[in-house]
């Protein structure tokens, strides 16, 4: 029920951020434009997805889909902005998800 809890309030950030605007109010639907304006990355965020962009050699497309998970992961928080921590989640499930694609 916590969980529950969570994902709702979520949820409910999120069609706050979006309002009418997008018929599907979620940060997976998040435009270029979107991302500047509500992904918001605290100083250490920033700094560990520019090690992780250059270490990890990722695209544009992988460092969008990360600000997108990270995203997804501040509001479960209840983070306004991305935290070092939300960004390291978001970038060891891309790695997970990688990995599995390989089987």
């Amino acid at each position: 029920s916590e969980v529950a809890a969570r994902v709702l309030a979520a949820r409910r950030r999120q069609g706050r951020r979006f309002g009418e605007r997008c018929s599907s109010p979620v940060n997976a639907a998040m435009r270029p434009e979107d991302l500047r304006q509500h992904c918001r990355l605290e100083d250490d965020a920033r700094r560990l997805l520019d090690t992780a962009f250059e270490r990890l050699k990722l695209s544009a497309r992988a460092v969008t889909r990360i600000l997108k998970v990270a995203r997804t992961i501040a509001d479960l928080e209840g983070a306004e902005h991305i935290r070092s921590s939300q960004v390291g989640e978001a970038i060891q499930y891309r790695s997970l998800d990688r990995r599995m694609e390989c089987r």
